[in-house]
């Protein structure tokens, strides 16, 4: 069942730097792109994307950006 979220333009502003970082982690990119590919669509995480942005929410070094980005990919996991 599709949950019925996208991601906003704060948030997709968000994943869009992360994704521009040379200095992400794979995981935190992996986060920004699922919740980017949202933005627009009705598009939901997969559950190898969850587990990347658990992983970035769990992250002490993590940005502020990839911490939203990762927010909205988990609001938008597939239940």
């Amino acid at each position: 069942m599709a949950k019925n979220e996208s991601t906003g333009k704060k948030v997709a502003a968000s994943a869009a730097k992360v994704l521009k970082d040379p200095k992400a982690s794979k995981d935190a990119k992996t986060a920004a792109a699922s919740a980017l590919t949202q933005s627009k669509s009705k598009e939901v995480t997969s559950a190898k994307a969850a587990s990347a942005a658990g992983r970035v929410m769990k992250d002490p070094k993590a940005s502020k950006e990839a911490k939203s980005a990762a927010a909205s990919a988990l609001t938008q996991k597939k239940k």
